[in-house]
């Protein structure tokens, strides 16, 4: 074909083709559509449904579904474990991101520099955001087991434990908050690490060399310029662990299912136990859905408090 006929073609095509590509918020809204569809889909739908549940008395093994309005709204705010999941709720989350956004400045901080194996230590850190939680659950398990627990044996054998000491670290009440608060931190640290990392990497090596040019020690350096500078990705690494952990079911499932008597329930279990193995769906989905305005008002805080500081 020649050069003429192709000129031809290409005025002969329609204009709107032509237009839309060129158009970038057109461009940027096909673009956008798969990931939109798949959000509604995955995450839309089920908000719908659970908001239908909550508003009937649907149960398991039951096809009828009727209208009940608020009740089962009022039958959870009624209810005093309703409470007290939500008091070990907000407990797990804030201690365990306060440890996890620590070391993981920490940790951030000290694989920013070189070393010989470097590359070895990432990998044993991101070991447990790569592993299955279902899995990396049962092993600490096995770690917390009464009888077996390597904790246990080993704190006897370095005589930390005298002989009559042997915790039960699922069995007793503030043991067992602290074990899921420990697993918690083992396992959203690596993702919250990556992520300061990333920032630590995105400051200008110019800053550095300033500071270290007018004599800046390690504090000054770290309270003035690189806390500072990291704030709004270390506020985006605390926003998905407190997203992370606030919802959080496995954990919990795994190692305590709630107990002892209820100090280790949080909402995400508790919507689980009501709602599937106790098979009143309604009463499940109600408890689920206190979980959405909370999500919401911290991200908009949280999104909020990160731009201004970015922007500072």
């Amino acid at each position: 074909m020649s050069s003429s006929q192709l000129a031809r073609s290409a005025a002969d095509a329609p204009r709107w083709r032509t237009n839309w590509l060129d158009d970038e918020a057109a461009l940027g809204r096909v673009l956008l559509a798969p990931a939109v569809i798949y959000i509604v889909a995955l995450v839309g739908f089920p908000f719908l449904l659970a908001i239908a549940y909550s508003l009937s008395d649907a149960t398991v093994g039951s096809t009828a579904l009727d209208f009940v309005g608020l009740r089962n709204f009022r039958r959870v705010l009624d209810d005093p474990t309703f409470w007290t999941s939500l008091r070990n709720a907000l407990v797990f989350t804030l201690v365990s991101q306060f440890f996890v956004v620590v070391l993981g400045k920490v940790l951030a901080m000290a694989l920013y520099r070189d070393f010989r194996g470097k590359w070895f230590v990432r990998l044993l850190i991101l070991l447990p955001w790569v592993a299955p939680i279902s899995l990396g659950s049962i092993g600490w398990l096995w770690i917390f087991d009464p009888v077996y627990s390597i904790i246990n044996w080993s704190a006897r054998a370095l005589h930390v434990f005298g002989p009559d000491t042997w915790p039960v670290w699922l069995g007793q009440p503030h043991l067992a908050m602290a074990s899921i608060i420990l697993v918690d931190v083992w396992r959203l640290l690596p993702l919250a690490t990556v992520i300061i990392l990333a920032g630590l990497s995105a400051i200008p090596q110019d800053i550095h060399d300033a500071a270290q040019v007018d004599g800046a020690g390690f504090w000054r350096h770290l309270f003035l310029i690189n806390l500072p500078l990291v704030m709004p990705i270390m506020l985006v690494a605390l926003l998905f662990g407190i997203v992370f952990t606030f919802t959080d079911l496995i954990v919990i499932y795994v190692l305590t299912r709630g107990g002892p008597f209820d100090t280790t329930q949080v909402i995400a279990s508790y919507a689980f136990f009501t709602g599937v193995e106790g098979g009143d769906l309604a009463a499940g989905a109600a408890i689920a859905l206190f979980l959405f305005p909370v999500l919401v008002a911290v991200a908009i805080v949280f999104l909020t408090v990160a731009r201004k500081a970015e922007v500072a």
